[in-house]
């Protein structure tokens, strides 16, 4: 068919389909659970079942149309022109302007040291570099989709706005403390290879296609996860008991930010894996600031990135990016718990 062959009548048939499908997703999983397998109601099989049967196509669904529009967005970026926006600007300004693009900018904690030399040969300040690598991995399009699928706008902009603010403010603590002596002296001596045309022109129907092709990079590459993530999430949201998560990490207890934190740095997961738990955690009696301290340090300070980190940085500066990014975490857990 010829209507097909263009990306912008796929895109157009795809909305409609989307908004279709989404629509009518709670009948549909109902009508599954308690029509055709006639499972009994409040049990905790089915329960975790029906939850499960939910949420694996609502997510994938918000995920699909999140990053088909945020991978048109990015066919406007590239890793160059954002080392251009952000050479030159001057220290704080340069730390917001890097931690919005890290919402935008196609990158997670596996760039980093490609991503790290890049900015270094740029002339980009450390501080300034280090706000977009906080920034990238911590609020992309994945957490953004799975955080409204799963707890809706607020908890979302709640936690865009204290991301931005933990990226914002160790970067730019990183660069007042002029720490440049704690990276490792090759990566000064660097020189990139050669430049992609980022002049080139390419038309709309073009971006498209880049965004059908995300879709199905990014989603092929974490599906697996946060089918997993569900999973566990189902189990947890079926058998485990309102009070038992509640007792050890509620608000009652000072302790629970902290131990959120120490959990959640050994631990390896992007968000697709992490925030499925996360909302369990919270519909189990974890507080808000605790659960979203334990994804941020999940996400934010996991131990493979640290140790992705070492090839460029001394341990110094690692152990002042870690400690100042934990702190950052910390009083915002707090702070959450304090509000909600």
């Amino acid at each position: 068919m010829n209507f097909l062959k263009k990306p912008i009548n796929i895109l157009c048939l795809f909305l409609i389909i989307w908004f279709l499908c989404y629509s009518y997703l709670s009948s549909f999983s109902n009508f599954i659970v308690d029509t055709i397998l006639n499972l009994e109601s409040g049990r905790h099989f089915t329960e975790a079942f029906r939850f499960f049967i939910f949420e694996v196509p609502k997510v994938f669904l918000l995920l699909i149309l999140i990053i088909l529009v945020v991978g048109i967005i990015r066919t406007y970026f590239s890793a160059e022109k954002t080392k251009e926006i952000l050479k030159g600007k001057p220290l704080f300004i340069g730390n917001i302007m890097a931690a919005f693009l890290g919402i935008v900018t196609p990158f997670c904690s596996c760039s980093a040291i490609p991503l790290f030399l890049g900015f270094i040969e740029a002339g980009i300040p450390i501080g300034i570099t280090f706000s977009f690598l906080i920034a990238a991995p911590m609020i992309n399009e994945v957490a953004i989709v799975l955080l409204i699928g799963l707890f809706g706008w607020e908890v979302t902009l709640i936690y865009i706005f204290t991301g931005l603010a933990i990226a914002i403010t160790s970067g730019w603590l990183i660069g007042v403390f002029k720490l440049e002596k704690y990276v490792e002296d090759w990566v000064f001596q660097v020189k990139s290879g050669s430049i992609l045309d980022d002049n080139q022109k390419i038309s709309f129907n073009e971006r498209i296609a880049q965004g059908i092709t995300a879709v199905k990079d990014i989603v092929g590459k974490i599906w697996i996860y946060i089918v997993l993530g569900i999973a566990v999430g189902s189990g947890a949201h079926g058998y485990v008991p309102e009070d038992f998560l509640s007792n050890l990490m509620g608000k009652a207890h000072w302790y629970s930010v902290p131990l959120a934190i120490l959990i959640g740095v050994p631990l390896y997961s992007n968000a697709a894996g992490i925030i499925p738990i996360v909302s369990v955690l919270i519909e189990k009696g974890v507080t808000i600031g605790t659960a979203l301290a334990f994804m941020m340090s999940v996400i934010g300070l996991s131990l493979p990135e640290v140790i992705i980190l070492k090839k460029v940085l001394k341990i110094q500066l690692i152990a002042i990016f870690v400690v100042i990014v934990a702190i950052g975490i910390i009083i915002i857990g707090y702070l959450l718990n304090f509000i909600y």
